[in-house]
This record gives structure tokens, sequence and C-alpha cells, in this order.
């Protein structure tokens, strides 16, 4: 399967609206208002993503304007019935002064599944982004397949992040000491961080602005814990 979603927000008259708002089954978007602000939440409609889908999500976010996108449940990356690996891209512009927060639910990377998961943001001047992720290296009492995940941030043309994870079947535990999720949460922004750290999370800020933060845990519930806390120590929270 194929799907190309697509989604453009604007600020006018002081709010936010959403001018062009396609979902392309699997991938559904339905909108809500808070204050100002748009929302939309992020549903797959269909048992995807499977082996041999071709996914991906288009968002703009104009200047000035303000956008929340969120997921309503888990992801989870199943093998299809061929050797191809599924893929989903999310690739987002924000344009100067608007900001982006980017929050799905976890990704369970099924056994079998290879699967590919990229987010690219390039932001202009001013833009503010927090995006997170939660990998969830198999279902209970299963191994996990194979999985790439790449996060590719740049400002006004210049590299903020480009890191990419691969870790998959029988070495994933392994590579994470013992521990089946993986989560981390970008923020670029607010005041900037100072790198901080506690029991398997830490915060990392980087070079050209804005920080990161990595938490490794059992389950998707104490990473996400882990990640508020951390993203606490933020100076200034913006959003």
């Amino acid at each position: 399967m194929k799907a190309h979603a697509r989604l453009v927000a604007e600020y006018r008259d002081g709010r936010t609206v959403l001018r062009e708002l396609r979902p392309m089954s699997p991938l559904g978007l339905f909108p809500r208002r808070r204050g100002a602000d748009a929302v939309v939440h992020l549903v797959n409609s269909a048992t995807t993503p499977l082996g041999g889908d071709e996914l991906r999500l288009s968002v703009r976010v104009g200047a000035g304007a303000r956008l929340r996108l969120s997921g309503v449940a888990a992801t989870l990356a199943l093998p299809g019935q061929g050797t191809d690996g599924s893929r989903f891209v999310v690739d987002a512009e924000v344009e100067r002064g608007g900001s982006l927060e980017y929050l799905p639910e976890p990704t369970v990377l099924t056994a079998r599944a290879r699967h590919t998961a990229e987010f690219l943001a390039a932001l202009d001047e001013d833009a503010k982004l927090r995006a997170r992720e939660v990998l969830v290296l198999g279902r209970a009492g299963e191994p996990p397949g194979r999985l790439r995940s790449t996060q590719r941030i740049t400002r006004c043309g210049d590299s903020l992040l480009h890191q990419t994870l691969e870790v998959g079947e029988l070495d994933s535990v392994a590579h994470l000491a013992g521990r089946r999720v993986l989560a981390t949460e970008l923020s670029v922004g607010g005041k900037e961080a100072e790198a901080a750290s506690g029991d398997w999370w830490s915060l990392t800020p980087l070079a050209r602005g804005g920080a990161l933060v990595t938490a490794l845990a059992p389950d998707a519930v104490t990473a996400m814990r882990d990640l508020d806390r951390a993203s606490s120590l933020f100076p200034e929270v913006w959003w």
C-alpha cells in the first residue's frame, strides 16, 4: 500500500486554521480546536504499516501558526507476506515564528517486521519544534523485527540534528542494555538547557540550539515518565 497524506496550517486573524487537510487511507487526520491553536489527531485507519507499505505525511506550518499533531493509539509495525519492509516518512516544514508539536503514540516493532521510520523537519528562523519518538522492541514475550529510525532537523538550511538508529532481531536487547523501549524527545526554540542525566535518561544540548532527551526503559509508561521528568528541567517550556 502507498499513501501520501498532507496537512497545512496557517495563522489568520489571531488563530491557527487548517488550510489543507488531506488524509489518505490508512493515514487518518482528525482536527479539533485548542484555543487559538490547531490540534490534529493522527490515526491509522487500518492495520499498518505492513511489509511493503510506503506511507508519507507532509506537514507545513505557516508563519506564526501553532499546530499540535498527536497520535491516539500505538502503531504496530508488522511483517508482510513478502520480504519487503515498510516505511513511514514524516516531512515537516515550519516557517518563521511557527511552532509544531509532533507527539505520536509508541511504535511497536513486532517479530519479523522490517520497518524504516524517518522524521524530517526544515525550520525557518524563530520556528519552534517539539518531536517525540517512543520505540518498543517487540510485543510482550516476542523478539522484535528490524528497525531503522532517522531524525534529520535543519534550521535555515543548517543542520541541527541528524541521527540514525538501527536495531533488530537477536541483538536488539543487548544493544539497549536489556531494555525494550527507547524514547527520545527533541525540543528546539526555547531557552538553552544544560546537560543533565538520571537513571536511564539523559538530556543533551545541541550545538546549534535545542536539546535532545533520550531514555531507556522496560516499558512505554516508564519511558514517557522519564521524558516528562527530563523535559521539566528546561528553563522555558514554550509549549
